[in-house]
């Protein structure tokens, strides 16, 4: 069965249109038409409803559903596996902002010089979409925020990060809590400890920006919580009133435990 087809066929079910899922898959309309027919014939069954509204999984293609899901995730596997299969030729790493700020440069560095024939992808998320992808195998590695706690996933790494609430020095913040992103695990233990140690009334902000939000912070807005690093990096250890928490938001590199990368090695090798 031709994973590409079945690549549509998902699409659809999941945009609930022809036209959106052609969209998202970069696909003529009637491109996508034709593969859903395709597919259709070759299973024997409507696999959609259409209607005026869009399109809708029939009976046998509600059914049908998670095989295809499974198998383009095997399909995705097996192609990184082999395209991998003598050396590490490519490694897709996902990683936070946070992450990507303070400490994934140089280590771009030393893979560019341990393995200059390797190929590097990267993307930024929040913990919770990273960890959601590379369940999906969507990446090699991930650099997140805080444990992972699932079974499925390996802990290749653990870099130590000091964690402390951030607040203005010489004026009284408002209840106003900024965090980079919505999922960033940083927000989730802010928003716990904000509870547990002065109430529920506040506010949280996202700033997509950390020298926006340390700037809302030493101006009075509202307060934050973050790695010491990133407010090392944009001069504000001064600026800011800092109160350590004891809060263990540790960055780790991980991988799935069925997809360890061939530079594992190096990876565990690696110091904070």
């Amino acid at each position: 069965m031709d994973s590409n087809l079945l690549k549509v066929f998902v699409e659809v079910a999941n945009t609930k249109s022809i036209s959106l899922g052609a969209k998202q898959l970069g696909f003529t309309q009637s491109n996508v038409t034709s593969r859903i027919k395709q597919l259709e014939k070759s299973m024997s069954y409507d696999l959609f409803h259409r209607t005026n509204r869009g399109v809708v999984l029939t009976f046998e293609g509600e059914k049908f559903y998670p095989f295809a899901v499974e198998i383009i995730k095997k399909v995705e596997e097996a192609t990184m596996q082999m395209k991998n299969i003598n050396y590490q030729a490519l490694l897709k790493i996902g990683t936070t902002q946070l992450n990507a700020t303070i400490r994934l440069l140089p280590i771009i560095e030393m893979l560019k010089n341990e393995f200059p024939n390797m190929k590097v992808e990267i993307s930024i998320d929040s913990t919770k979409r990273l960890k959601e992808k590379l369940l999906d195998y969507k990446y090699d590695i991930i650099f997140i925020n805080g444990a992972p706690e699932n079974k499925d996933l390996e802990i290749l790494n653990i870099f130590k990060d000091e964690v402390y609430l951030l607040e203005p020095k010489e004026k009284k913040a408002h209840n106003t809590l900024f965090s980079y992103k919505e999922g960033c695990a940083y927000c989730s233990y802010l928003e716990n400890y904000i509870k547990e140690t002065k109430g529920d009334s506040f506010k949280t902000v996202y700033l997509e920006n950390y020298e926006l939000i340390l700037g809302s912070v030493n101006a009075g807005y509202g307060i934050s919580l973050f790695s010491k690093e990133i407010v090392k990096k944009f001069g504000y250890l001064d600026k800011l009133k800092l109160t350590k928490v004891d809060i263990q938001i540790d960055a780790h590199l991980v991988c799935r435990k069925d997809y360890i990368p061939m530079i594992e090695k190096f990876l565990r090798g690696l110091n904070n």
